[in-house]
């Protein structure tokens, strides 16, 4: 039985403390929140577990192998280092941290501690999101061109980050898992309409070395609530809309391809086949996720969504903040760009 202590167990937490909770090789120890109306409830949940506002009571137990940090972001450093440095391995809610120094000083600690470091990039784990990443893969798409995601929605307005730290994570993640590669360069513009400072619509791209592109559009300040992420490749194109109930992706046998009509002139050609929607596997992808924490520390294995992993999408969110800052520039990655 893996021991595994949660700290943070308010909005998103408390789906951790579910799902750890539930797997069968898992012994929830311990649930560390400092508002007492959590603390309430998480105690008359799982009432085998001790419910604590004693962070250090948890790290000092040695029958806690693991520890999950779901707390506010401006914590998972602190929180995160400490418990490396207990000898547990970590899971942590993304952004893995807020500065890139901060996220290479949790991969280093892991490193020298010889424990496991996973960051909750939730998406990478979604059934849809790996059917694409094997459609490209076996060669369905062609060679994939660009992406593009849409995550927007009325709501929830942050006070103390911008939409494009507290939404852009999701769409880096997978960008960098789908092309398997992290980006050379970013810009990102956007406004600060409700509140001063704080963006709540901001629109960015990403390039990469080979040619490939992701463009970005987050905002808690639309009509409409869209998840949606469209990947164009030079044989198919795929959609993926995580607001359908059931047919969650679409394949489209569309493209366009450039033939020589005689020696010197050229015409492009468009393609327009079938629409397949496939069946996807169902599960909720938190259980996947948690449950692949749990199998990387039994069979010693690196998580899919490790701290190198974390690092590079923290690398891009500032990057990107950066790119704000000055009105849109573009922030050179490949010279140490994003290190605020």
């Amino acid at each position: 039985m893996q021991g595994i202590a949660v700290t943070g167990a308010g909005h998103w937490g408390k789906n951790l403390v579910r799902n750890f909770a539930a797997i069968p090789s898992v012994e929830l120890k311990y649930v560390c929140d400092l508002n007492d109306s959590i603390r309430s409830t998480m105690a008359s949940l799982y009432p085998d577990a001790t419910v604590t506002d004693d962070f250090a009571a948890a790290l000092a137990d040695e029958s806690v192998t693991a520890v999950v940090v779901a707390v506010d972001a401006p914590l998972h450093h602190k929180l995160a280092k400490q418990a490396l440095e207990a000898g547990k391995h970590v899971y942590v809610e993304k952004p893995l941290t807020l500065s890139s120094a901060d996220a290479k000083d949790l991969v280093s600690t892991a490193e020298a501690k010889g424990v496991k470091l996973m960051v909750g990039h939730l998406l990478e784990y979604h059934p849809a999101v790996n059917y694409l990443k094997d459609r490209i893969g076996d060669g369905t798409v062609g060679d994939p061109l660009y992406l593009y995601f849409q995550r927007v929605n009325l709501g929830i307005v942050r006070e103390a980050e911008n939409a494009w730290w507290s939404l852009a994570p999701h769409d880096i993640s997978v960008a960098c898992y789908l092309f398997d590669a992290e980006p050379v360069s970013v810009t990102a513009s956007g406004h600060d309409y409700l509140r001063n400072g704080v963006e709540d619509v901001v629109f960015a791209t990403l390039k990469f070395a080979d040619g490939k592109m992701a463009h970005i559009h987050v905002s808690w300040l639309d009509p409409h609530k869209i998840r949606r992420m469209t990947l164009v490749g030079t044989q198919k194109m795929m959609v993926f809309d995580d607001m359908e109930a059931a047919e969650k992706v679409r394949v489209y046998d569309k493209g366009a391809e450039i033939k020589s009509v005689d020696n010197y002139v050229e015409a492009v050609t468009l393609r327009t086949g079938d629409i397949l929607i496939p069946k996807i596997a169902g599960g909720e992808p938190l259980r996947t996720e948690c449950e692949h924490f749990i199998d990387c520390i039994e069979n010693d294995t690196t998580p899919r969504s490790d701290g190198q992993d974390g690092l590079r999408v923290v690398k891009v969110l500032e990057a990107g903040g950066e790119s704000l800052r000055q009105g849109g520039v573009l922030i050179d990655l490949k010279n140490g760009g994003g290190n605020d």
